[in-house]
């Protein structure tokens, strides 16, 4: 399992390879959410997303021989490209399944880490019995995206350096909003706060239909979609919570927020007009959550996880001239 020895543990390993990102706020986004928003911008990580972190600290604690016969992962994008990146720097094969409809930005760039890319129908094909099929059969080492210890490690010194930033801009009392597909980001930060900034809550933030984890947290077991696909938001689209990942959440974090794919476009179109920030739909539903969800959050800050920006061009180009204003 995944803890704080584990966390610090990762943070010396990513030193010097990962980004300190930082957290920015925005008079405007403060009036808009009627409190003091501060938005840790992973965005701004490599690959465009917090899934570097993971994909570092999951390849970095491997044998020299794990790494030599190989890694395979499967995504719809961000850890494709988190591990793909981490693989290439170590000189480690890599195999990455994605689904066929992943953003078309997300696959190039998966291929340009120089990693294998193989093609999944997320609706009729099961993406984990497509991995331990390859895993075995080429002996690569399977690195899941959120149900792996090392994962959740590299995913918490996101939870780290918010505790740190958050003694240094004066931030003592409140909610930090994590986009949550499977939950590890959420389970990294919630174990890092849990040690360094007790005062500081983890909450879920997922999109309409897709807020399993909202709902595990609610009913105190696993609840599962409905349906595998439909959402904009796809880099946050699971099928429930993790095995590992959920009984972390449930001990450690608040009740989980839901919103909608047009608020998320309209937190991406805020993001880029107020920030500078470019953001993907799945990694702005948590600042969407703190603008538009008020009435569920207390306190005079609230921190949002900008977890990535690999969007498409038109998608963003959608954004910016439907959704601002």
């Amino acid at each position: 399992m995944s803890d704080i020895a584990r966390i610090e543990a990762a943070s010396f390993r990513l030193a010097g390879h990962a980004v300190r990102t930082p957290l920015l706020g925005s008079s405007f986004l403060n009036e808009i959410a009627g409190r003091r928003v501060w938005v840790k911008a992973e965005c701004l990580q490599h690959t465009g997303s917090f899934k570097f972190r993971g994909g570092w600290a999951a390849v970095s604690a491997l044998t020299p021989d794990q790494r030599a016969a190989g890694v395979i992962a499967y995504s719809s994008g961000n850890h494709a490209q988190g591990v793909a990146l981490a693989a290439a720097r170590h000189e480690a094969p890599c195999v990455i399944i994605m689904p066929s409809d992943a953003p078309r930005l997300k696959i190039a760039n998966t291929r340009a880490y120089g990693a294998e890319v193989v093609l999944y129908d997320r609706v009729r094909e099961n993406r984990d019995a497509i991995g331990a099929r390859l895993a075995a059969a080429r002996g690569l080492t399977l690195i899941r995206p959120y149900d792996e210890p090392e994962v959740i490690a590299g995913q918490g010194t996101t939870g780290l350096e918010i505790a740190e930033q958050a003694v240094e801009l004066g931030i003592r009392h409140a909610d930090v909003l994590v986009c949550c597909g499977g939950g590890g980001l959420t389970a990294g930060i919630a174990l890092a706060l849990e040690s360094r900034a007790p005062a500081l809550r983890p909450r879920p933030c997922e999109p309409e239909g897709f807020d399993d984890t909202a709902r595990s947290l609610a009913s105190g077991s696993v609840q599962r979609n409905a349906r595998a696909a439909g959402s904009l938001c796809d880099a946050i689209v699971t099928p429930a919570p993790g095995a590992i990942t959920f009984p972390i959440n449930q001990r450690l974090c608040g009740p989980g927020l839901v919103v909608s794919d047009e608020e998320a476009m309209r937190a991406i179109a805020l993001a880029f007009t107020r920030l500078k920030l470019v953001l993907e739909p799945g990694g702005a539903v948590a600042l969407a959550a703190a603008l538009f969800r008020r009435d569920q959050i207390e306190g005079e800050d609230v921190i949002a996880v900008a977890t990535g920006g690999n969007i498409d061009a038109d998608l963003f180009q959608t954004a910016l001239t439907h959704y601002a204003g």
